[in-house]
């Protein structure tokens, strides 16, 4: 007999404890959207888990209505891992920053990618530490002046979609904080992929790094400072949709449309191009020379991790018989150390 689930709103994955961010912080926005996000999904609410690190995105957990563990720096994908590997059925999302996963958290994200683990990996990156009051991230820009980089930071930066590409992830993105239509598409698409995916949320730090994405953000700017990508689409942007990018051998351009030049001209987006190459090359793509990509980079259809590994514990199992935790122990080369200290091979049973 089929149970009815109930019915859920944005209100049930609330939680009574104060949101304790700053006032203005965009992580307010993207728990908004999560919140309002959830119920669409049709899951039954004891199935959702919220795993974090360290730093602000980080008290997530604390403000979803949802199972949830506040982990250690860095190490939300690896326990995320484990639970999603002992319970594949359930709905397992990873809230980071971008100093938690870049940084000490970088081999663990990597592994949990290249896995292809069924996670939703959501990470907020505002291109500077802010729980720590204002230090240079691994995300931060060449130059960029921190308490920690007082003449101006002299590494160059991650760029977190090359990196979840060059692990190999099977379901990569990007969006911004306030984009609140564009953000909840872009969760929705993840949901529907199988296996691990990796979206980076642009959110503005009021304090320690406001306007970091105002060129893409401002009413003024945002027509030429961003560029939404979708599927099957033409890569066309501009308030008048009068702006493309095409290809130009191995290099993109911009084009103006008109005249000769049509969007049958520019580059039409492949998110399901089993090569990551050009979603590589458009994850490059920057100001002032280009407009800033935002959607789905990437979307194809790989086995996730733990359904490989559900399949291979069942196929041994009908071949081989459960077993018990006796055999398991007394499998192998074994040998017994006497009271008199002297080691024979093999067991011997007192």
């Amino acid at each position: 007999m089929s149970v009815e689930l109930p019915v859920l709103k944005k209100k049930d994955f609330q939680t009574d404890q104060e949101v304790r961010w700053c006032p203005g912080c965009g992580d307010y926005a993207i728990l908004s959207a999560v919140q309002s996000f959830f119920p669409s999904m049709g899951i039954p609410k004891e199935n959702f888990v919220v795993v974090s690190g360290i730093g602000c995105s980080s008290r997530f957990p604390y403000y979803m209505d949802t199972f949830g563990f506040h982990s250690i720096h860095g190490r939300a994908p690896g326990i995320a891992t484990g639970i999603k590997m002992a319970r594949p059925e359930l709905e397992v999302w990873v809230a980071t920053g971008d100093g938690d996963a870049m940084s000490i958290g970088g081999n663990h994200l990597i592994h949990l990618l290249r896995r292809n683990v069924g996670i939703k990996i959501v990470m907020f990156n505002n291109r500077i530490y802010g729980l720590t009051k204002g230090q240079y991230s691994p995300t931060s820009e060449v130059g960029k002046r921190t308490k920690s980089t007082p003449f101006g930071s002299i590494d160059r930066p991650f760029n977190p979609l090359s990196l979840a590409l060059g692990a190999g992830a099977t379901f990569v993105a990007r969006t911004v904080d306030i984009f609140q239509k564009h953000l909840k598409e872009t969760l929705r698409q993840a949901v529907e992929h199988e296996g691990s995916a990796f979206i980076e949320v642009y959110q503005n730090c009021n304090i320690f790094n406001d306007g970091a994405f105002k060129y893409m953000t401002e009413k003024e700017s945002r027509d030429t400072g961003a560029i939404q990508i979708e599927h099957g689409q033409p890569l066309v942007f501009g308030k008048e949709k009068n702006l493309g990018i095409r290809m130009n051998c191995t290099q993109p351009e911009v084009i103006e449309l008109g005249g000769d030049l049509g969007p049958e001209d520019c580059l039409k987006w492949d998110a399901h191009d089993p090569s990551p190459a050009l979603a590589f090359l458009l994850a490059q793509l920057s100001p002032p020379d280009f407009p800033t990509p935002i959607g789905v980079f990437r979307s194809v259809a790989r086995p996730a991790y733990e359904q490989a590994s559900v399949a291979q514990i069942e196929e041994l199992t009908e071949a081989k018989g459960e077993g018990t935790l006796r055999d398991l122990v007394y499998s192998g080369e074994l040998w017994t150390v006497r009271d008199d200290g002297s080691v024979a091979s093999g067991v011997e049973e007192v």
